[in-house]
């Protein structure tokens, strides 16, 4: 079982360089875990990719179809007061944007406090930064 960031699902809904990685990752231990609002990341990453040109309006629809699915698998941490004041605790240590101590905070908590004893999968660095900090091992695949 792996905490999964969103930087590392969206990989897995649009083809990108570390597409490869992550599904590699995926196989070998389909158990994710991911934070209550994982799935709204992962949409507007994907509108992101839109409005960008990156993606056409054809293949987002294919991603977020793709996502609905893989959101059935999840085991989501949901949002709770310990959740929220964790995150509070997590900005004035760290220099993440909420969302990512939203994150953090949800990582901590699945991991019962605990965060040597569940990896956490991450492509963002500044989060990734701040999750070894807390003690997570984090897993960073590199780009293929």
């Amino acid at each position: 079982m792996r905490f999964w960031d969103s930087s590392a699902i969206v990989p897995l809904l649009a083809r990108q360089s570390s597409t490869s990685a992550v599904e590699a990752l995926l196989g070998d231990d389909p158990q994710v875990v991911v934070w209550w609002a994982t799935s709204v990341e992962c949409v507007s990453a994907l509108a992101r990719l839109e409005r960008e040109g990156t993606a056409t309006t054809q293949a987002t629809s294919r991603a977020a179809e793709r996502l609905r699915r893989l959101v059935r698998t999840f085991d989501e941490v949901q949002p709770t007061e310990r959740v929220r004041t964790t995150a509070e605790r997590l900005l004035r240590t760290h220099p993440l944007r909420a969302a990512d101590s939203l994150q953090l905070a949800a990582a901590i908590e699945a991991a019962s406090g605990r965060p040597s004893e569940l990896p956490l999968v991450c492509l963002d660095t500044r989060l990734a930064d701040a999750a070894r900090r807390e003690g997570f091992d984090v897993v960073a695949p590199t780009p293929s």
